[in-house]
């Protein structure tokens, strides 16, 4: 989806860059329902609130249509903003540098480094507060942090609706929500946290011992006497596998392939397939370093992948 985007920004600048007409518009939110919008749930809606994205009615979207037809730009962004929700969301954690301009940005002090010394640019040292408690009230205190930054990516009013121990994506967490949570602990800590914050620490208790980790944890503001939060113990219960699935490179569509594949030590490496609309010869320079281009014909490649059925497990074309 996004290389299709990004091929018709190029093809209307290359069309104008002749003299031929040619425009290519990103458009924001509209309020009608269609094929695109028809699936955004509440936490869409309140994710996109929350960036400062609002819904533009058929007329006024018409009208940006018509607006962008009469300048000489190949390709523009027709969207509506919230001013309010921009600057709220520049006082936490930044907005996009397109976007600079139409807000003042926040300074914000990067942490240098872990341990208890790094800065929170929205509330002081958080160090030094988690510090000035008492031992057995740093881990509820960054857990009460965190569950509230999870219940304002995902729309809840109250920070009572996160369980602790259960999964992300369960909770509904997908690669926007989790970005969005990893930039807002991170301002909320000063703390320069991964961008896979939620696929390696899947829950918010994980999250909790990470954050436990960078901030020093059992050495905390030199306080030998804290100590680090206990991992729960996984409760045994039966277990009893039901099924298998599994697709891999290397032509690999089931647990009898995967094996295999492994008992006969084969290569699950292959030429680029002919399916993805990739024109090979095209991104190829055996140059590595060359932007815009790959250096290899090979990869592991799983065969037939434009067969996924995204509707079906409640993902949209965008993120699949």
């Amino acid at each position: 989806y996004a290389a299709a985007n990004v091929f018709l920004d190029a093809l209307a600048q290359a069309r104008r860059a002749e003299g031929l007409p040619g425009l290519s518009l990103a458009w924001g939110l509209w309020a009608e329902t269609s094929a695109m919008t028809g699936r955004l749930g509440e936490t869409d809606l309140n994710r996109l609130a929350r960036l400062g994205v609002t819904a533009m009615e058929t007329g006024q979207a018409l009208a940006l249509l018509d607006a962008a037809a009469r300048t000489d730009e190949p390709y523009l962004l027709p969207v509506r903003l919230d001013l309010a929700a921009l600057r709220r969301r520049a006082a936490v954690s930044g907005v996009p540098a397109l976007l600079s301009a139409l807000v003042p940005q926040r300074v914000r002090r990067q942490a240098t480094g872990t341990g208890a010394g790094a800065a929170s640019a929205d509330g002081g040292d958080l160090g030094g507060r988690l510090a000035a408690l008492p031992a057995d009230r740093r881990e509820e205190f960054l857990l009460d942090l965190v569950r509230g930054e999870v219940a304002a990516v995902l729309g809840h009013a109250s920070p009572d609706a996160v369980e602790s121990e259960r999964a992300f994506k369960d909770l509904g967490f997908d690669s926007l929500t989790a970005v969005e949570l990893r930039n807002r602990l991170g301002a909320a800590t000063g703390l320069r946290l991964p961008a896979t914050l939620v696929f390696d620490h899947p829950n918010a208790a994980a999250v909790v011992r990470l954050l436990w980790s960078e901030l020093g944890g059992a050495g905390l503001a030199g306080d030998a006497s804290a100590t680090r939060p206990s991992t729960p113990a996984a409760a045994d219960e039966p277990m009893a596998i039901i099924g298998m699935s599994c697709r891999f490179p290397g032509d690999v569509e089931s647990p009898e392939d995967l094996w295999r594949l492994v008992a006969e030590a084969r290569d699950a490496i292959d030429v680029m397939p002919g399916d993805r609309g990739w024109d090979v010869d095209a991104l190829y320079d055996p140059t590595p370093g060359v932007p815009g281009r790959i250096y290899s014909r090979e990869g592991g490649f799983l065969r037939n992948a434009a067969e996924f059925d995204p509707a079906f497990f409640g993902i949209s074309p965008r993120e699949a």
